[in-house]
């Protein structure tokens, strides 16, 4: 089954439909999401760093534009870049494996330069980002292994973020890396075949898909997120959202890792990419759901504490069949209002 399945994802890659490109990516969410993306007992996929390009839409990037980020040097956001890399997936020894903190840290380093290309771009009006070698370059640690197929370091991620490493601007807003990028963006490294893949699908990701999370100091878009997570427990659940309420529970306290990173945060690594390939399908939006799907899985557990925040303090292994499942039985009860409102939450 495994193999026709595989085949089948293969084709509609290759191929698509004979009818329209809409509809051959139609067939794509589909089958994601009817048989997943084959995969060994560690994750590992030929497929699925593929399937995710199509389904982020990511342009077709030359590894000398990667290569000529990772040659500037040491962004304005270097130490703060490298004060988390250590320590991201920390835990998970198939991440290690795979992948090194070397890697991670040029491919976060690069983003953060983009970024801030991309600023300078729009605040000076040009009409593209200025020439790479516009900056003397700086000292780097690590040589650019574009084949990344080695080991690394874990985070087992802190519950509590600020605005790590960016660089303030004329505008008011921020721009380079904040504190939970690293984990962010370890799944794409973990599924990518080398550093340029995982640099493509992640600066399109933060930059088209969800850039409220990242951008400026306040990330708005996570914050409204946490709010609409509060929201959809209360249209779903009411009985364990009163309960949480009266125990000064909101979705501030408890789920801001799990909506920066995409449930990423919480392990196993595994389950993290099964989840996400269902959520790159049909939207990153879904993610609330899939967390307030999370908190229901766990009610009685919850409603039986009279210290709910001991549950809470980190979520327990993803099961992500279940939550998929379950966020999608959740989608019919959402008022279209509200529903707009999660869809959009993170632009």
């Amino acid at each position: 089954m495994a193999v026709g399945v595989a085949n089948n994802l293969n084709h509609l890659l290759q191929q698509g439909s004979k009818a329209n490109a809409n509809s051959g990516l139609d067939q794509l969410r589909y089958a994601v999401l009817a048989d997943g993306i084959p995969s060994n007992s560690e994750g590992m996929s030929d497929l699925r760093i593929y399937v995710w390009l199509v389904l982020l839409g990511v342009p077709p990037l030359s590894t000398d534009n990667y290569l000529d980020l990772v040659r500037q040097g040491a962004s304005p956001s270097y130490a703060k870049i490298r004060n988390d890399t250590f320590r991201t997936l920390a835990t998970d020894p198939m991440f290690r494996r795979r992948v090194t903190e070397n890697s991670l840290t040029r491919v976060l380093n690069a983003v953060a330069w983009k970024l801030q290309d991309e600023h300078e771009s729009r605040v000076n009006g040009w009409q593209s980002p200025p020439s790479i070698g516009h900056r003397p370059p700086l000292s780097f640690t690590g040589s650019p292994d574009v084949r990344k197929d080695s080991p690394s370091g874990r985070n087992a991620f802190d519950k509590e973020f600020s605005d790590s490493g960016t660089s303030a601007t004329g505008d008011g807003a921020s721009v380079g890396y904040v504190q939970g990028m690293n984990v962010l963006a370890a799944p794409f490294l973990y599924t990518a075949r080398s550093e340029v893949q995982a640099f493509a699908a992640f600066s399109r990701f933060i930059t088209t898909t969800c850039p409220g999370y990242v951008r400026g100091g306040s990330m708005d878009g996570v914050h409204r997120g946490l709010a609409l997570v509060d929201q959809i427990l209360a249209i779903v659940d009411p009985k364990l959202s009163a309960y949480l309420v009266t125990k000064g529970m909101k979705a501030e306290i408890y789920g801001f890792a799990s909506v920066l990173t995409l449930c990423a945060c919480t392990p196993p690594l595994t389950e993290v990419l099964n989840l996400w390939d269902f959520l790159f399908a049909y939207g990153p939006h879904l993610n609330l759901l899939c967390i307030v799907a999370q908190l229901v899985l766990i009610r009685d557990q919850i409603l039986a504490s009279p210290s709910p925040n001991q549950i809470l303090r980190s979520f327990p292994p993803l099961q992500s069949g279940k939550i998929k499942a379950m966020a999608i039985s959740f989608v019919r009860k959402i008022p279209k209002d509200v529903y707009e409102q999660i869809v959009n939450h993170a632009k």
